[in-house]
C-alpha cells in the first residue's frame, strides 16, 4: 500500500474516531496527521480534497451546497499553499543566511581580536558590544619595545556586514603600517588614503588614535571625526572634553591630522568611546554626556575592566537590554 493510501485510511479514520468522540485525544492525533504531511510535502489543498471526499463518502446525503463550499475553501487553501510553500524557502533561505553570518561574526572575533597590554603604570579596561551579531565599532591596541602604548578606537558610519568588512580592512591596513608611522598624525594620514581608495563613497569612518609614551607619561593622540571622549583629573576630581579635530577617514586623500598632546598624573583616566555609549537612547530621549560622566565618576575608584564593564551594565539597563548602536568603551587609567 502507497503512502498516500495510508493517509487517506488514516486520515478517514482520525475523522470517525472525532464524530463519535469529540475529544482532546481525536484532535491531537489531527496534529500528529498535519505534521506528517508536512514532513511528506502534501499542500493543504490535497489535505482538502481528501477531506471532501472522505465526508462526502461517510454522508452520501449531504447538501449540496455544504459541498460546494468546500470548492471555496479549496480556492482558499491553494492561494495559501502557494504562499505557505513560499514561506517555507524563504525561512530555509534565512537560516542558511544566519548561519553564514554566525560564522562570519565568530571570524570577525579572530580577525579583529587584540589584547590589552600588560604594563606597570597603566591599569587598561576595554568592552565592545555590537548591536547586532556582526561589529561596526574596532578598537586595536599595539606596544611597543619601548612598552610606549598605541590605541584605536574607529567606528564605521553604518551597521551590520558592511560596516564589519570595513573594520576588517582598517585591521589589515593597520597590520601593514611601516613601524617609522606610528605617531597618531601619521597613522590617520596613512588610514584614510586607504579608506579613500578602498571604501564605497557612502561609508565613512571615524577614528581616535592615541600613543601613550610611558617613559614620560604623555599621551600623544590625533583625530579623525571621532567622538570626543573624556580626561579625568584625579586632583581636582574633574571630567573634561578631549577634544581633536579632524576630517572623517575616507572623505579627502589629502587630509592632514593635528596631533595633540597631554601630561598625565598618577590617578588621571583617558575614557575613549564610540558614539553608540554617547548616543544611548533612553524613554526621554538620549542620555547627556553630564550623565555618563555621573556614571563613570561613580565608578572611578574601581579598577579599569571593572569600571567599563558596570558602565556598559547601567547603560544597558536604561536601554532596556537592546543596544541601537554597537558600544565600545576604553579606560586607561595611570596607576603610578
Amino acid at each position: 500500500m502507497s503512502f498516500r493510501e495510508l493517509m487517506d485510511l488514516k486520515y478517514k479514520e482520525i475523522i470517525e474516531t472525532y464524530l463519535k468522540q469529540q475529544d482532546e485525544q481525536a484532535l491531537y492525533l489531527g496534529q500528529k496527521f498535519s505534521r506528517k504531511t508536512i514532513e511528506h510535502n502534501i499542500s493543504p489543498e490535497e489535505i482538502i480534497s481528501l477531506h471532501r471526499s472522505i465526508v462526502q463518502e461517510m454522508e452520501p446525503d449531504l447538501p449540496e451546497k455544504v459541498l460546494h463550499s468546500f470548492d471555496i475553501l479549496l480556492e482558499v487553501m491553494i492561494g495559501y499553499g502557494f504562499a505557505y510553500r513560499e514561506h517555507q524557502s524563504l525561512r530555509s533561505k534565512q537560516q542558511e543566511l544566519n548561519t553564514e553570518i554566525d560564522i562570519a561574526s565568530n571570524m570577525q572575533q579572530t580577525l579583529l581580536g587584540t589584547r590589552i597590554p600588560n604594563v606597570q603604570s597603566l591599569d587598561i579596561g576595554a568592552i565592545s558590544v555590537p548591536a547586532r551579531k556582526m561589529n561596526g565599532d574596532y578598537y586595536h591596541f599595539v606596544q611597543d619595545d619601548l612598552d610606549s602604548i598605541s590605541v584605536a578606537i574607529a567606528d564605521v558610519i553604518g551597521k551590520g556586514i558592511p560596516a564589519a568588512l570595513c573594520m576588517s580592512m582598517i585591521k589589515y591596513a593597520m597590520d601593514s603600517l611601516p613601524e617609522n608611522r606610528s605617531f597618531p598624525h601619521m597613522v590617520l594620514e596613512s588610514l584614510n588614503r586607504v579608506v579613500e581608495q578602498n571604501v564605497d563613497p557612502s561609508m565613512f569612518i571615524t577614528m581616535f588614535y592615541g600613543m601613550y609614551d610611558t617613559q614620560r607619561n604623555i599621551l600623544h593622540y590625533a583625530s579623525a571625526g571621532h567622538e570626543p571622549g573624556f580626561y579625568y583629573h584625579a586632583k581636582e576630581k574633574q571630567f573634561e572634553d578631549l577634544d581633536a579635530k579632524g576630517l572623517l577617514l575616507g572623505v579627502d586623500k589629502k587630509a592632514k591630522y593635528r596631533q595633540y598632546e597631554k601630561r598625565v598624573e598618577v590617578g588621571d583616566a583617558i575614557i575613549l568611546l564610540s558614539d553608540g555609549v554617547t548616543e544611548c537612547r533612553t524613554d526621554e530621549g538620549f542620555i547627556e554626556r553630564e550623565d555618563l560622566i555621573n556614571y563613570i565618576e561613580k565608578n572611578i575608584h574601581l579598577p579599569a575592566q571593572e569600571i567599563v564593564t558596570n558602565v556598559y551594565k547601567e547603560l544597558e539597563k536604561l536601554q532596556h537590554f537592546q543596544l541601537r548602536d554597537d558600544f565600545t568603551l576604553i579606560i586607561l587609567k595611570r596607576v603610578h
